[in-house]
């Protein structure tokens, strides 16, 4: 091959990488996908006997502009980064209704006095979050899944209304979980040094930043 072959076939494929945002581990794999169409066009252009520069301007041509391109793929790359967000706010938001009450199953303060209700009113708070966080994440990979599948325009436009809900309820349930953690050793110093209470934090830390990153693609993604 010489020198200037494939220079028109890179520069496109630079320009659509730069104008493109989303998970990284899928906007490669589309690259991947388009230059492989790419390559497959030249090569179909140079079986009927075009030469190598004509072959390649042609597949360019053929492929499309930045314009053209960027949409349909930034499309595909934001119904990935919400899938990936859904998926992981839906099993933080199972292991977290499920183990929430066991980490404190078994400790001295159990048995105490109850807690005061504003304490009660935010502890019912935050199982409220994240069940609702449960339904936009089940809604969000439907939606996602329906929009992918028949390409209409309309589900996309709700499936990125359910993804910027998705981020908001992750957000207060960040945040009504850390005052609830908070509120917890202030009312019981031994927390800190109960087990269960320590596994817990070190999950829920582990689920808020895999939840973070893939918030981040999301938002990357579907702005």
């Amino acid at each position: 091959m010489r020198e200037d072959e494939g220079v028109l076939m890179e520069q496109r494929m630079g320009e659509l990488a730069g104008r493109l945002r989303g998970p990284a581990r899928l906007k490669a794999d589309l690259l991947t996908e388009a230059r492989h169409a790419l390559l497959d066009a030249v090569e179909a252009y140079r079986e009927v006997g075009l030469s190598p520069a004509e072959a390649e301007r042609r597949a360019v041509a053929e492929f499309g502009s930045p314009a053209q391109l960027v949409p349909g793929y930034q499309a595909e790359l934001a119904a990935g980064a919400l899938r990936g967000l859904a998926l992981r706010a839906l099993a933080v938001a199972v292991v977290l209704m499920a183990g929430g009450d066991l980490t404190w199953r078994g400790s001295s303060w159990s048995d105490g006095p109850r807690p005061p209700e504003p304490y009660l009113l935010l502890s019912a708070s935050v199982n409220g979050i994240w069940t609702l966080i449960a339904g936009l994440a089940l809604a969000g990979l439907l939606l996602g899944f329906l929009a992918a599948r028949y390409g209409s325009s309309r589900l996309a436009r709700l499936a990125r209304l359910v993804g910027f809900g998705l981020t908001g309820g992750l957000a207060g349930g960040v945040l009504a979980g850390i005052a609830l953690f908070g509120w917890s050793v202030s009312l019981w110093a031994a927390a800190l040094t109960w087990p269960p209470m320590i596994i817990g934090a070190v999950l829920a830390g582990a689920g808020w930043f895999a939840l973070a990153r893939a918030t981040r693609h999301w938002l990357l993604a579907g702005r």
